[in-house]
């Protein structure tokens, strides 16, 4: 009953609210929302044209080898940090590098449960949407064929990053008081840029990313890390 009540249910609430939120964004909005336009803009800005909906293939999109401006040398390494098996592989290391300091096997789950309940919310909710990925943008690396709407990307690493600074608020680890503020939203918020900038998503579908990393952190530390 306790799980029930803390965590199925609010996922649940979660999952219906995030599918009436991209529902109505598409309905207001269309698939080539306003919000684009200053997408478009910045990328002609520095430089990129619009690809054709297709990303050009690359075998290595953060070392391609042709001249590169700032923006897009520093979101390449962002946009390939947030992918999926290195998020997994993250989350992975911090359970275990929490048991090894902790020894308290609530905080090592916790990164892990963080993701895990994020994905669950993510992949319904995105199943329910169906919002495409922008058009008439320059995107240097293929999509994954998943909904637009919520950024996975940016859920994960709002969860995951959110999870590790409570984790240190919660053991009193040294400078948690400046890698807190950086964890949960400095390096989140740069990886949610960086999804916007390369042309994976629209504005409001990283919104709706942070919104849910930032619940599923949340409901970790409130079940695991705080009780």
């Amino acid at each position: 009953m306790p799980l029930l009540r803390g965590v199925v249910v609010p996922a649940l609430a979660a999952i219906a609210a995030l599918a009436v939120v991209g529902r109505a964004v598409r309905l207001v909005g269309g698939d080539d929302p306003r919000e684009d336009r200053a997408v478009r803009a910045l990328q002609l800005a520095l430089g990129h044209g619009a690809s054709d909906g297709e990303a050009a293939v690359v075998a290595d999109p953060v070392d391609r080898p042709e001249r590169r401006e700032p923006i897009d040398r520093l979101t390449g390494p962002l946009s390939w940090y947030s992918g999926v098996p290195q998020t997994i592989a993250g989350g992975a290391i911090w359970c275990g590098v929490t048991w090894l300091s902790t020894r308290e096997a609530r905080s090592a789950v916790a990164p892990a449960a963080a993701l895990a309940l994020e994905t669950a919310c993510f992949v319904a909710s995105a199943a329910l949407v169906g919002r495409p990925r922008p058009e008439r943008v320059w995107r240097p690396e293929r999509p994954h064929a998943t909904s637009s709407f919520p950024s996975g990307h940016t859920a994960a690493s709002f969860a995951l990053h959110g999870t590790l600074a409570d984790l240190l608020d919660r053991h009193r680890a040294p400078g948690a008081r400046l890698l807190g503020p950086l964890l949960r939203y400095g390096v989140p918020g740069a990886i949610a840029f960086s999804r916007i900038y390369r042309g994976q998503h629209h504005i409001s579908d990283t919104v709706a990313g942070a919104v849910l990393g930032l619940w599923s952190a949340a409901a970790v530390r409130r079940e695991l890390i705080s009780s």
